[in-house]
């Protein structure tokens, strides 16, 4: 079987020169590359006492829901603004280029569960941060944050320093 570095697509200068893009699409198009994605993120909770699954729209949802189903645990989406219906908390985190707000529904956590927090692709670290912070203000402690691919020169581990943060792929660069 290959590693899990084979099944990424990496197409130089996307969106500009210089930036190497890491394509998640081409481990989801592969059944031996999403299983062994799975397996991987997995993996990184072997040891974790978790009671709920949170992954953020949408890439999160298509790692974290696999997950949650073979944990056999509850599933929660973070999603963009104005995209669930029942009442939110919201958090906003700052980008390149402007900000951005994701929700999630306020009866989603109760006070004193453990959450982890799933999602493809670690850069900056704004929008798991912001993921953070509303599991936290609903009472709920992020036990582990997981990563399928880390591009770590653009420190997203740090803005996410207090918490535990697993990744499967680390690549050096953007």
């Amino acid at each position: 079987m290959k590693k899990i570095e084979e099944y990424v697509r990496s197409i130089p200068d996307f969106p500009e020169p210089g930036i190497i893009f890491r394509d998640v699409t081409s481990i989801l198009q592969d059944a031996d590359g999403l299983h062994l994605a799975i397996d991987l993120i997995q993996e990184k909770l072997k040891d974790i006492d978790v009671d709920v699954i949170v992954g953020t729209e949408s890439r999160g949802f298509i790692f974290g829901v696999p997950v949650a189903y073979n944990l056999h645990k509850p599933f929660v989406p973070i999603r963009k603004k104005g995209k669930l219906p029942c009442e939110t908390i919201e958090a906003s985190y700052e980008l390149e280029y402007g900000s951005a707000t994701v929700e999630m529904h306020r009866d989603s956590i109760r006070p004193g569960q453990k959450v982890v927090i799933i999602d493809d692709l670690i850069a900056t670290g704004g929008t798991v941060e912001a993921c953070a912070k509303m599991i936290e203000q609903l009472g709920g402690e992020v036990v582990r944050i997981v990563f399928l691919m880390e591009l770590a020169g653009l420190k997203g581990r740090e803005k996410l320093a207090r918490y535990d943060v697993e990744s499967v792929i680390c690549y050096e660069g953007k």
